[in-house]
């Protein structure tokens, strides 16, 4: 009789020790959160605490054994292995035309944040949503025009008649998170169509950021908005990476894909006055995972959906605390306004009591204000052992 296959055969229960490894995640929670690495659990910073799939790492060993590390070029079998990933796992049909390799993907935003408007002009965000964002609108001088979701029933709505009131005529760009990030939910075709015919209707560039698109759990299916609203393609962007899929993000590897030639012209020429592109070893990783990385991610996402589960169902029976449960991603955005704390107390019970770092809610924008965000992408002991922190910092209201 064969021996049976290992229960973690890609070691997802097995900690890494991040210390001192000039890890952000780890390394800078002490001096943001006031959390000792030490003791501390990391909840915070949108990578995983897991070892990327064994194919990438064969190939940066052979790169690093090669031992020359000069210009990249030829991008023949990273866009191939783009193409390919896209047709297998998202029934999409990529024309290597369309790409723009970009030093990281909020730098590529940033781009077409240039490229499609001037200073002062508006920008749209569906807030709550990915702090970075805003940060990178406010950077270029554009106005960040938020527009509020509104929660029902555990899942946020797009409030798209409100969104229309609310437009003054300057804005020229619509910024869209797919799967959202920070509230994991997986969008509809219909929500992606309806979204693509507001910028229709509204004169817009629709950017939709799908840099999640591989983390969709157990349930829930992603669509690429260009396959739910392909008659818009001539004002719509895509933004996705294996960054996220495969723990790649210090590779600094994003990709655009720009079906109109004219609004690829001018992102393109943005980008070219940076003076960047992405380092060799980013696209050398990306065709990696892209070429043999899927059994790995097959694997993540039940080790993943595992994990949720222990988190949401942990979280939720803390009396005031709340979890959306997130169809996609590996963040769970707990709401503690039930708590009937000020943001400043729970938060403090959640740093200081728990020992946990995570992402402060009004960094989100508008709707945020009562929230963190946690990474539960890390072993699940972890996970286990966050929640019962999350418990005890609580149980007086138990």
């Amino acid at each position: 009789m064969a021996d049976a296959a290992p229960a973690d055969p890609f070691g997802f229960d097995t900690p890494v020790d991040r210390r001192d490894t000039h890890c952000a995640k780890w390394d800078k929670m002490q001096a943001l959160y006031g959390v000792s690495p030490e003791d501390g659990i990391p909840m915070w910073v949108a990578d995983m605490d897991f070892r990327t799939a064994p194919a990438v790492i064969e190939d940066l060993q052979a790169r690093v054994a090669h031992g020359v590390f000069g210009y990249y070029g030829d991008t023949s079998d990273y866009l191939a292995a783009v193409q390919g990933w896209m047709r297998r796992r998202h029934g999409w049909e990529v024309d290597p035309d369309w790409m723009l390799t970009t030093h990281g993907l909020v730098a590529g935003v940033s781009h077409c944040i240039r490229a499609v408007s001037e200073p002062g002009e508006g920008i749209i965000l569906f807030t709550p949503v990915y702090h970075a964002f805003h940060k990178i609108i406010a950077a270029n001088g554009r106005r960040i025009h938020q527009s509020p979701m509104v929660l029902e029933d555990g899942r946020y709505r797009l409030d798209l008649e409100g969104l229309a009131a609310s437009l003054t005529g300057d804005e020229r760009m619509l910024i869209f998170c797919s799967p959202h990030n920070p509230g994991g939910m997986v969008w509809s075709r219909d929500e992606l169509r309806a979204v693509a015919e507001f910028c229709a209707e509204h004169d817009l560039i629709f950017l939709s950021d799908e840099v999640h698109h591989d983390l969709v759990l157990p349930g829930a299916k992603h669509t690429v908005a260009l396959l739910a609203a392909p008659e818009h393609a001539d004002r719509t962007i895509i933004a996705a990476a294996a960054s996220k899929t495969f723990n790649l993000a210090g590779g600094m590897t994003g990709g655009l894909f720009i079906p109109n030639p004219e609004l690829r012209a001018k992102v393109s020429a943005k980008h070219a006055t940076a003076g960047a592109s992405p380092n060799s070893l980013g696209p050398e990783m990306t065709t990696a995972a892209y070429s043999h990385g899927d059994a790995w991610l097959d694997a993540l996402l039940a080790y993943l959906d595992g994990n949720r589960k222990v988190f949401h169902e942990g979280v939720q029976a803390i009396p005031g605390l709340s979890s959306i449960w997130p169809e996609g991603t590996y963040m769970s955005w707990v709401d503690f306004s039930g708590t009937g704390m000020e943001t400043a107390e729970f938060t403090d019970r959640v740093q200081t009591g728990a020992r946990i770092a995570a992402n402060h809610g009004p960094a989100f924008g508008q709707g945020g204000e009562s929230f963190l965000r946690f990474n539960f992408a890390c072993p699940r002991a972890r996970v286990e052992l966050a929640v019962e922190r999350l418990a005890e910092a609580f149980s007086d209201l138990q």
